[in-house]
């Protein structure tokens, strides 16, 4: 009998405690789209890209010329010139291939750079977030940019335009 009294006062703490806990989200893109750092970042990142894609497409277009000549022409050729185009086709493909993965593989320039230029900003996000979860007494943040699904959510728990004034951000001025 005083087992039972035990996890029954147990289980109504633990119950307790479960409905005390906190919980709030915010929307990271709504405040990224607001923040003039962020556009000046997507904007440098994307001069960035477009000179490496002009550079593998310039690649391409050499490598898509030689095949041509190539098709046309080999008939013409001996053992050894076949050989020595087919090199050279190859091994531009493989500089394509390898500029490809340099610059925008997983370990690409592209992605730690984009790393090295959002760190800064993600981290002013997160402190900010930090203080008004901590002064309002939440428990939990969710993020519900991008891949994240809520099937209902009580916009009185959204903390994107508490995150935003913490920042210095007018929320009034907010773009979806």
């Amino acid at each position: 009998m005083a087992a039972a009294a035990v996890l029954l006062v147990a289980a109504t703490v633990q119950n307790t405690t479960a409905q005390e806990q906190k919980f709030g989200f915010i929307d990271s893109d709504v405040i990224l789209e607001n923040m003039p750092e962020y556009s000046g970042i997507e904007q440098r990142l994307e001069l960035l890209s477009e000179g490496w894609r002009d550079e593998i497409r310039e690649i391409e277009e050499e490598i898509e010329t030689l095949e041509e000549d190539f098709e046309a022409r080999e008939i013409l050729f001996t053992d050894e010139v076949r050989q020595q185009r087919l090199n050279e086709i190859e091994s531009l493909r493989q500089e394509r291939d390898r500029l490809v993965e340099e610059k925008f593989g997983p370990e690409g320039e592209y992605f730690t750079t984009q790393e090295s230029l959002l760190e800064p900003i993600q981290r002013q996000i997160f402190e900010a977030l930090n203080e008004v979860a901590r002064r309002q007494g939440f428990d939990f943040i969710f993020d519900r940019a991008q891949e994240t699904r809520y099937l209902f959510v009580r916009e009185e728990w959204n903390l994107t335009e508490d995150v935003m004034l913490e920042m210095g951000m007018d929320p009034d001025t907010i773009r979806n």
